[in-house]
């Protein structure tokens, strides 16, 4: 497990850092010590867009027929049709009486401890215990393992978590390492700058810039393969005690970064960036979305039961229209930071 690895002397381009103050969500203290806290993994006990077609009888066009082997990855948000039937990876869950979750703790109306009640909340916390009701009969049913970015696959394949529930971008590599259900929620990537900045998106104003994003994250990937001149890679000499500035655990180490000036713009999704952007008034998303992603619950491979089991939660979870627990968690967490969303991303199955 990766220590949250802290910055220090000059930035990649010989820029010297800046020691601004930290803004938002607390200051220097608050924000920090919410950083710390995903350094490991921890054991936390008990504790838009419109789809394309119309609705069905769940609140969702369904699709079906749709292959998506991990060979040719014709369509990734494609997976196996629900099910409600037991099998061997929901009798173990079942015997243990509790679900164990991978989740965040830092995101902002996505999974985040809050300070007053001392609980988990979000939206994907809601998701979280909705699967655990299902199964256990209870939504406290349920152990929740905050994990950075780039420990969610691992966590899975170690057998430390049954399912991570924590704003996964479902895509052709990961679809080789780990099962998922079907799409809970479509993002993009976006980039998140100061207000005074003159970065205006994903463009050639990143140019000379310090960008900063997640570890394994599909932000990452979209800079590898396109970056406008962004400084993005830390260049580390190998020396003990190098550490990362420019990638991070944790997608919120970012905001933390971006806040005390030691970068100029952070690429993540912009459904986190919406949650980071409230928490901070001097931030704000810029340009348009461009990528769009779908959020899956993720499950070890192999685990096709469990699988199955999520997909026949997310059914439920979607019906009802406008009263749909999906669209009740959305208006109580989202809406206000990504308004204007209708219904859930439509559920894809495939053969088999």
């Amino acid at each position: 497990m990766d220590r949250l690895r802290r910055s220090g002397g000059p930035d990649p381009s010989g820029t010297p850092r800046a020691s601004g103050r930290l803004r938002g969500w607390g200051g220097v203290t608050a924000m920090a010590a919410a950083c710390v806290v995903t350094a490991a993994l921890t054991l936390l006990p008990l504790s838009r867009s419109t789809p394309a077609g119309g609705p069905d009888t769940a609140g969702q066009r369904i699709t079906t027929g749709v292959s998506a082997a991990a060979e040719d990855c014709a369509d990734p948000e494609a997976s196996l049709a629900p099910s409600g039937a037991d099998g061997s990876t929901i009798e173990r869950i079942k015997a243990r009486k509790k679900l164990i979750v991978g989740v965040d703790q830092n995101s902002y109306r996505w999974g985040y401890r809050d300070p007053e009640t001392n609980t988990l909340q979000g939206f994907d916390i809601d998701l979280a215990r909705a699967i655990a009701d299902d199964i256990l009969g209870s939504p406290d049913a349920v152990i929740f393992r905050a994990i950075p970015t780039n420990q969610r696959v691992p966590a899975l394949e170690n057998d430390t978590v049954d399912v991570v529930v924590r704003t996964m971008t479902i895509n052709c590599a990961r679809i080789k390492q780990v099962a998922f259900s079907t799409a809970y929620f479509q993002a993009g990537q976006q980039v998140l700058a100061p207000k005074d900045s003159t970065i205006t998106g994903y463009d050639k104003s990143l140019s000379g810039k310090r960008v900063c994003t997640a570890e394994g994250s599909t932000a990452y990937e979209a800079l590898e393969a396109k970056s406008f001149g962004a400084i993005f890679q830390d260049k580390n000499d190998g020396k003990a005690g190098d550490e990362d500035l420019l990638t991070v655990p944790n997608q919120l180490d970012c905001l933390v970064r971006l806040q005390l000036g030691e970068v100029d713009a952070v690429v993540t999704d912009n459904a986190l960036a919406a949650g980071q952007a409230a928490q901070d008034p001097a931030i704000r998303l810029t340009g348009k979305p461009f990528t769009t992603e779908y959020y899956g619950v993720a499950v070890k491979l192999g685990n096709d039961d469990l699988v199955r089991r999520v997909n026949e939660v997310l059914v439920g979870y979607r019906a009802g229209g406008n009263n749909s627990p999906w669209m009740t968690s959305y208006r109580k967490w989202l809406a206000a930071g990504l308004p204007g969303i209708t219904a859930p991303p439509a559920p894809k199955y495939r053969n088999g």
